[in-house]
């Protein structure tokens, strides 16, 4: 597969797989139903499938409005984020507002949704900037739409160079509604005016 970069705020860089993988779905799927013809012994073909159904379905949720970290103090509204013209994920517009990348999976889905927030700026501290000290098992809630929430727990927290960005780690599908908050992290590199590192909090359904 292909790789995007992703430049994050001052510097922040994520990986976006391109293509399905951040779909989470499971290949379709092949069976034969009564009277579909099969080709013959020996002879290549398709095989029919009239009137086959997969009984794999995934929920419909709604889109994410808020995020809650009660053990760091987090409680932001959800900026919408999209893709810049280059390719780049767009950041949130406020340091104390955190933002979900629509284009991957929505929070209850399965599959990694993928919540970013600053860690600051010159006026002070962004909405992240405890994440690296967050501890497994913290909970973290996502409110919808709809006014349904959902719950995730910390499994772990990773601190890596962004020039070693876990691409898989973070945007490859699975089967169960995963959690990713994205932030920087390290030193703070003067003559670039960005931080070294990512900090990446993973998260799995409560």
């Amino acid at each position: 597969m292909r790789g995007v970069l992703m430049s994050y705020g001052k510097g922040l860089l994520v990986a976006l797989v391109s293509g399905a993988v951040l779909a989470g779905a499971e290949p379709p799927q092949t069976a034969v139903t009564r009277g579909s013809p099969l080709p013959p012994a020996g002879v290549a073909g398709p095989i029919v499938a009239r009137g086959f159904r997969s009984e794999q379905t995934f929920p419909e949720v709604a889109e994410p409005v808020r995020v809650r970290i009660p053990a760091l103090g987090v409680n932001s509204r959800l900026q919408r984020l999209g893709r810049e013209r280059d390719g780049t994920i767009a950041v949130p517009g406020r340091v104390d507002v955190a933002g979900w990348y629509h284009l991957g999976a929505r929070p209850g889905q399965p599959g990694p949704a993928v919540i970013l927030g600053h860690v600051d700026s010159t006026t002070g501290p962004g909405v992240f900037a405890g994440l690296a000290g967050v501890r497994p098992g913290s909970p973290v809630l996502v409110e919808r739409a709809d006014g349904s929430e959902v719950t995730f727990r910390i499994t772990g927290v990773s601190r890596v160079p962004k020039a070693r960005f876990p691409t898989g780690l973070v945007y490859a599908p699975t089967l169960e509604p995963t959690l990713r908050l994205v932030t920087c992290g390290g030193g703070f590199d003067r003559a670039r005016g960005s931080y070294r590192d990512n900090v990446i909090a993973f998260a799995d359904l409560a």
